[in-house]
């Protein structure tokens, strides 16, 4: 057994401010998805609201919202977000946030215990947008086990 969980980093740009009322049914769902995900198995951690300020800052967009979650493997993770109440507010997506012409989203190897900054997951979706899906950074089109990640040289990396 390995010393890793799964990091998962996702975006999205709103189409009006949060406070705007296209917003409100999203807004109004953050806490239910949040308790939901929270009690899934294989969920570990989240980054908190209050700490959303600095992501704006590191991606420098203060439109965007920005989801950053451990899990304890891709299959945790898959399950949360197409087998529960989750999908049912992702099929709505387009209703709030704008089509994103990059990876949104992207996932990668951390060890047991450590939590992802802002810095670290724009790295990744930084790595995923420039050279594709790897198991250094990759999304549910790719399911890269631990072992691949283990075995794996980034090219231009350094973590």
């Amino acid at each position: 057994m390995h010393a890793f969980q799964l990091a998962q980093v996702n975006i999205a740009e709103v189409l009006a401010p949060l406070n705007d009322p296209i917003m409100q049914d999203f807004v109004g769902n953050v806490d239910h998805i949040n308790a939901m995900a929270d009690a899934s198995e294989g969920f570990i951690w989240r980054m908190n609201d209050e700490d959303k300020d600095e992501g704006a800052k590191i991606f420098q967009n203060n439109a965007l919202v920005i989801n950053i979650s451990v899990w304890k493997d891709f299959e945790s993770l898959f399950k949360f977000t197409y087998q529960t109440g989750h999908v049912d507010i992702f099929k709505r997506k387009k209703a709030w946030f704008k089509k994103m012409n990059r990876m949104h989203m992207a996932f990668w190897y951390i060890p047991k215990g450590y939590k992802p900054t802002f810095q670290d997951a724009k790295y990744r979706l930084d790595y995923l947008n420039s050279y594709g899906e790897s198991p250094f950074a990759f999304s549910f089109k790719s399911k890269f086990l631990v072992d691949d990640f283990l075995n794996y040289k980034p090219l231009n990396a350094s973590s």
